[in-house]
């Protein structure tokens, strides 16, 4: 009995899943290109039985070429994806002339960055470029939304629309109600008050500190563009702190986010309350200041000291965020203990995607409360 068309494209797309193990007996039968997208994706998921794709740049450069023939672009980057974690391809990426066929994304930015120590000179200009080109792209996704959403509501906050009399824009305030002239007693009486916006060049601190573990890899690319945009509003002043078991102030490399990542060590333990420590010294206007900590929780030393001091700068006045992650991908491994104790002080641990983060900024400027928006989002608290 023969197969109609539409059972039998089934059939090959299972076979492609499977591999070659699922039809010994080869009784499904593949077209020439679907051949060959069995042969790369083999040398990669079934690399154990085929000797993989060996460990020289040419079968990698022509592999690579080949998952670009046979597949979109957002396939392409899972692939390589999964050939750096499944083949242990890091090595191969200190080729200038690899690096160059590479499509880029976020995850080889973090790959890089986790090699920057063993970069020889001759890599470390083009895995520069490499990092930028990802920047790039991420800003160019990111800057519209994150300064539309902190400028509009920065503007909305300095009109100040209940002024104390000191705060009275007289000028404003009188060409605002003059129909109110009332002739009987010559004078005005003023429907509305116009006060002066708040004064000084920055409305709103935020900080953000951002664990630079082996776990948080791709967490720390999105953070340290978003650091550049933040630092680029006027409205805000930003800081940006990178921590595994020593902490590093960035913030004098917000000018340039690729700067600002090579300054990254990714890998080591984590010290999350020397961290918190350092906030705490940061912090001069608890009031306006918003605290980001980007962590999979999995603090090295004890909690104890390290919830005190979040519970200190949450009874401040601080606004205080728990982001397990800042990706595209959640936060599936994380410390649920301190998650639940972070609960238990009314501050909810989620991950974050960097599409969502501006309107999160949005949300902790207008000091709304956050579980509340979180219950307007599409969000999986994880305490």
């Amino acid at each position: 009995m023969s197969k109609d068309k539409s059972t039998e494209e089934h059939l090959q797309r299972w076979r492609l899943i499977l591999g070659q193990s699922a039809d010994p007996a080869e009784e499904t039968s593949l077209s020439e290109e679907q051949v060959g997208m069995d042969r790369v994706l083999t040398a990669l998921y079934d690399s154990d039985r085929r000797g993989g794709l060996g460990s020289s740049s040419p079968n990698v450069n022509r592999w690579l070429g080949d998952i670009r023939k046979y597949f979109p672009r957002p396939v392409v980057q899972l692939i390589q994806k999964d050939a750096l974690d499944r083949l242990g391809l890091e090595k191969l990426l200190l080729e200038p002339e690899l690096l160059g066929t590479l499509e880029v994304d976020v995850h080889l930015a973090a790959t890089l960055l986790s090699l920057n120590k063993v970069l020889p000179d001759e890599s470390r200009e083009t895995a520069r470029e490499v990092v930028r080109r990802v920047c790039e792209q991420l800003e160019k996704r990111l800057r519209p939304a994150l300064q539309t959403a902190i400028n509009g509501v920065i503007n909305r906050a300095v009109r100040n629309r209940r002024p104390r009399h000191n705060e009275i824009n007289w000028p404003r305030t009188i060409r605002r109600n003059l129909k109110h002239y009332q002739p009987k007693w010559k004078t005005i009486i003023p429907e509305q008050l116009i006060g002066y916006g708040r004064k000084g060049p920055h409305l709103k601190h935020i900080i953000l500190l951002m664990d630079q573990s082996g776990s948080m890899a791709s967490s720390v690319v999105h953070t340290g563009v978003i650091a550049c945009i933040l630092a680029s509003l006027r409205s805000v002043k930003t800081r940006v702190v990178a921590f595994d078991t020593s902490v590093v102030d960035l913030s004098e490399q917000l000018h340039d986010p690729v700067d600002l990542l090579f300054g990254v060590q990714l890998g080591g333990g984590t010290d999350i309350n020397q961290a918190m420590a350092y906030a705490q010294d940061l912090v001069t206007n608890p009031q306006d200041t918003i605290v980001v900590l980007i962590s999979d929780l999995f603090e090295g030393g004890p909690s104890e000291q390290m919830m005190q001091r979040i519970a200190h700068l949450n009874r401040i006045g601080c606004q205080f965020i728990a982001l397990l992650a800042l990706n595209d991908e959640g936060a599936p491994v994380f410390n649920k203990d301190v998650a639940q104790d972070l609960a238990v002080l009314g501050i909810p641990a989620f991950a974050c995607t960097p599409d969502l983060f501006p309107d999160l900024m949005a949300a902790a400027i207008q000091k709304q409360d956050i579980r509340q928006w979180l219950g307007t989002q599409r969000v999986e608290v994880k305490n």
